[in-house]
């Protein structure tokens, strides 16, 4: 089923300043390693990049409520309700404006934009107080303090939903800054929104001292891109999607990468 952890854990752009706090709480198999080409060495991490929906929080369970329902009162494939498999494959992690040209490419652009406009106000309508961390991300949060690390969140949603999710997630003062695809020259599968949050982090000459947490083919695919090493999530996606994507080590939360890092399983 989707949406439950699978459990193979298997510049243009306008930028907010943000500064930091902390928050949080699957039941783990082992870790499934990944692609081989660029290496993740917990050691040499100097900044971490997260992407916010399905990574931050489970927030996928809502977005496809969110679609079916719009979807069936526009008479999407004659009505019929979409599916889990349907979602994975032609909504999740991808950017709005390609998602809308690419269900409806008979309607206009202003329809479209209308569209998921909708759908975004009616995920924040029914999120509202439902917004819950993913389990461990106040461990790894810590972690990440301990070390001095600098974070920057990186996300395709629209600035209402990621600002909604963040508050929710009382981490709305923790990262140095919510780069926006949407406000970039490129979205996620590109790799300019993690370009800019090496910028921001100062990493930009070495990208493989940075490390990002995603949970959507898209957005490992930008990671990959931009040359950063990418753990991937497992709250939509199989751990074999997310290998496929470029994924170098897949979990099913927090709680797994970090019973890793404590092992000493990477270095």
């Amino acid at each position: 089923m989707l949406f439950k952890h699978s459990h193979s854990l298997v510049l243009p752009c306008k930028i907010r300043a943000r500064q930091a706090s902390v928050s949080c709480a699957s039941m783990k198999a082992p870790a499934q390693r990944g692609h081989k080409g660029q290496a993740i060495t917990i050691n040499r991490v100097k900044g971490v990049l997260f992407d916010i929906d399905g990574t931050l929080c489970n927030s996928d369970p809502l977005h496809f409520k969110a679609f079916q329902e719009l979807l069936i009162e526009h008479g999407y494939d004659g009505g019929k309700p979409i599916d889990e498999k349907f979602y994975r494959a032609r909504i999740s992690g991808r950017h709005n404006p390609e998602i809308a040209a690419d269900l409806f490419p008979e309607r206009p652009e202003e329809w479209r934009t209308w569209f998921y406009q909708t759908k975004e106000k009616c995920f924040r309508d029914m999120a509202g107080s439902k917004i819950r961390p993913l389990p461990g991300l106040e461990r790894f949060m810590a972690w990440i303090h301990s070390r001095g690390l600098r974070s920057v969140a990186v996300t395709n949603a629209p600035r209402d939903n990621a600002e909604m999710m963040l508050k929710g997630l009382k981490l709305d003062n923790t990262f140095e800054a919510l780069i926006l695809g949407e406000e970039c020259t490129r979205p996620k599968p590109f790799p300019d929104p993690y370009q800019d949050g090496l910028r921001v982090l100062g990493l930009e000459a070495e990208p493989s001292s940075g490390l990002v947490l995603e949970d959507s083919p898209s957005g490992i695919k930008a990671a990959v891109a931009a040359g950063i090493p990418v753990v991937g999530l497992t709250t939509g996606q199989d751990a074999s999607t997310l290998v496929a994507a470029g994924a170098n080590l897949v979990v099913a939360d927090f709680d797994a990468l970090m019973d890793i890092i404590e092992s000493g399983q990477v270095q």
